[in-house]
Formats: C-alpha cells, sequence, structure tokens
C-alpha cells in the first residue's frame, strides 16, 4: 500500500525551520495540481535552489530528506515540469519510488489543510503557523486548528467464495468495496453496518478489523473491515452512489492497475484465499 515504504520511515513531527539546498519544495496551484518532473516514470521534485526566494513552511521528512511548502499562490513555471493531479501522479508514478508517491500524497494532505484555513472560523482574523506542534493559531482570539482527518471505511463484505464488489458512479472507474464515512455519534463497527445497509441493501455480521491506511488523496484515514453477509443477500443497489454491485466469485475478482489501496490489498487477499475468519 501507498504507506509501505519501508525501510524509508516518514517523520511528520512539526519543525521550525528554514530550508536549505536539496530540499523539496512542493508547489501545488490554485486547483490542486502539484508541479513535477517526470524522468521515464521517475518523479522529479522542485528543490530549494531552484526556487530560492520562495515563502515556505517545513512539512515533513522521510529519512534525511526534508520536505517543504511553497506558501505564495502563483504558479511557478519550470522548464520540463508540469502541473499534475493528485489522481494523475496516482496513475503514472505508482510503479515507482512508493515513498515519493506517498510524499506527494501527504504534501497535498497538508496543503489542502492550509488553503482551507486561511482565517479564524470564529473571530474572521488571519491565522498563523503554531511554533511548536503542526496547528494554526488565531493571534485574536487564541482559536487553534489542527489538520483534518477523515474517518472512513473499507468494506469487504463476503459470502463463501464472494466478495461484494463495487464501481462508483463517478470518479474511480475499477472495482473497489462499500466505503464510506464515519458520521457523527458512530462507531468504526456502525458505519460499516450503515454503509453496506445504505450502498447494497445487505445486513452483515462478524464484524472484524483488518487494517489501516492514510489517504491523503482525500484527507482520509482508511479503516478496513470484513464482514459477512447475513440474511437475504439480493443486492439492492444505491444508484446515486453506484454503477455496479455484484457478488464476485474470488477467481473472478478484477483487481485495481495498481497496489497503493487499502481496497486493493483487501480484494487481493480475499481472491488469494489469505483472509483469516
Amino acid at each position: 500500500m501507498i504507506q509501505d515504504i519501508a525501510p524509508s520511515r516518514l517523520y511528520n513531527e512539526y519543525r521550525e525551520c528554514s530550508p536549505i539546498d536539496g530540499d523539496v519544495i512542493y508547489i501545488f496551484n490554485e486547483d490542486g495540481r502539484v508541479l513535477l518532473g517526470d524522468d521515464k516514470g521517475r518523479i522529479l521534485f522542485v528543490r530549494h535552489e531552484d526556487i530560492p526566494d520562495a515563502r515556505t513552511i517545513y512539512l515533513f521528512s522521510v529519512d534525511e530528506q526534508r520536505f517543504f511548502l511553497n506558501l505564495d499562490t502563483s504558479d511557478c513555471q519550470r522548464d520540463s515540469y508540469e502541473y499534475v493531479t493528485i489522481r494523475e501522479v496516482r496513475d503514472r508514478f505508482s510503479g515507482t519510488s512508493m515513498s515519493d508517491v506517498f510524499s506527494v500524497f501527504t504534501a497535498y494532505h497538508l496543503w489542502r489543510w492550509y488553503a482551507d484555513n486561511k482565517c479564524c472560523g470564529r473571530c474572521g482574523n488571519v491565522l498563523k503557523p503554531g511554533t511548536t506542534e503542526r496547528s494554526l493559531v488565531c493571534p485574536e482570539c487564541g482559536n487553534t486548528v489542527y489538520p483534518r482527518i477523515n474517518p472512513a471505511v473499507i468494506v469487504g463484505v463476503t459470502k463463501g467464495d464472494c466478495l461484494l464488489l463495487t464501481r462508483y458512479r463517478t470518479g474511480y472507474g475499477h472495482n473497489a468495496l462499500v466505503a464510506g464515512f464515519t458520521e457523527i455519534g458512530e462507531t468504526l463497527e456502525e458505519s460499516v453496518q450503515r454503509e453496506v445497509m445504505e450502498e447494497t441493501g445487505i445486513r452483515v455480521t462478524n464484524i472484524r478489523y483488518y487494517k489501516s491506511q492514510p489517504w491523503g488523496m482525500a484527507q482520509d484515514m482508511l479503516v478496513g473491515f470484513y464482514c459477512d453477509a447475513v440474511g437475504d443477500d439480493e443486492i439492492r443497489m444505491d444508484e446515486g452512489e453506484l454503477k455496479y454491485a455484484e457478488w464476485v466469485r474470488r477467481e473472478d475478482i478484477e483487481l485495481q492497475p495498481n497496489n497503493l489501496s487499502l481496497t486493493n490489498e483487501m480484494m487481493r487477499v480475499f481472491k488469494e484465499n489469505r483472509l483469516r475468519t
């Protein structure tokens, strides 16, 4: 999965520091596209020495490599570099260094948070970066804002040798699993039951945790569960959400084209009959 970058390691603690030559500077435009180069499928980053006068803030490190965010809003142009969407990064570079792709997703997560939190939601004054932690602080009323993380469930619903596969009505076009955000007052397990019922009309039991995944593309923390269908297994698909929902035998499961997502790993585990009950 995208976060599986071992033996490399992400260091996400905040530091108040300035970039030096060799540090990566992430540049996003107002549409959320990131400026990158492409060397035969390998990501090329903008470095501090390329734009030494940029206003920046420290993001994180991967091993000894430090990453910063450009705080200027105007587009920056470089020969042989282009602005690409995060989905294009996922599709184009997933066969290269996993740590590079993971850093792009994580940088996008933080860029989105900074871009969405310019002013205090309590009094309207301009927020300032915290100096001791990853936060934005209002200098007038003291309101403190932390990075947004949305909890969401990914659900592998099983029925014997079959897995319930879905495809979204819009957006990502490959096979997926039932998924959705946890609502106020819900446990994760209750989210599983509700999302499966809302999207497919299936009741489930034996809900068991599998694994989690940070997913910076949508500011999510994905939490994977498997569960078993119980009672009537007739699918009543939510046509506003999905365009496809079917029980598929494990040998017939078609996986996604890369191994970045928790969804794809969960489909693969079931397909290869490696699921522990």
